[in-house]
């Protein structure tokens, strides 16, 4: 059962994939999008879930450092519930507080330039949410 990792942003979505066995986490592209108009990244994901085969969806939730959930934490959980209609999927929340700072960190430490993280932060982001996920259920 492959599972899609989704870290949603304003501007962009990082997308990462499950292998089969639910161990190992990929990333696979970031989609831009229109802020009030989510049609074509939700149609991007249409494709990506029919491509990989996905059963599941585990959409980041950021969450203040105190646990609570404000602006940005509701856009997502109003997302994931789109995506959950739009799909007929399973869509799962997932704590995302500091992965984009431990995915900045990791490119960082891996010497890749500004630039290049700039582009690959969101999908690396996407990344480090299901595979989080992936390790708590293992």
């Amino acid at each position: 059962m492959k599972i899609l990792g989704l870290d949603v942003g304003t501007k962009t979505i990082g997308v990462a994939v499950s292998d089969e066995l639910g161990w190992t986490a990929q990333g696979v592209e970031t989609i831009k999008r229109e802020e009030n108009d989510l049609d074509k990244a939700v149609e991007r994901l249409e494709e990506l879930i029919a491509e990989h085969h996905i059963a599941k969806i585990v959409v980041g939730l950021p969450k203040n450092m105190n646990g609570t959930i404000g602006p940005s934490g509701e856009a997502c959980q109003q997302f994931a519930k789109e995506l959950c209609q739009r799909t007929g999927l399973k869509v799962e929340m997932w704590d995302e507080r500091l992965s984009t700072v431990a995915a900045e960190r990791m490119l960082v430490s891996a010497d890749v330039s500004r630039k290049k993280r700039k582009k690959v932060i969101d999908k690396m982001a996407a990344v480090m949410i299901l595979q989080g996920y992936l390790d708590r259920q293992n």
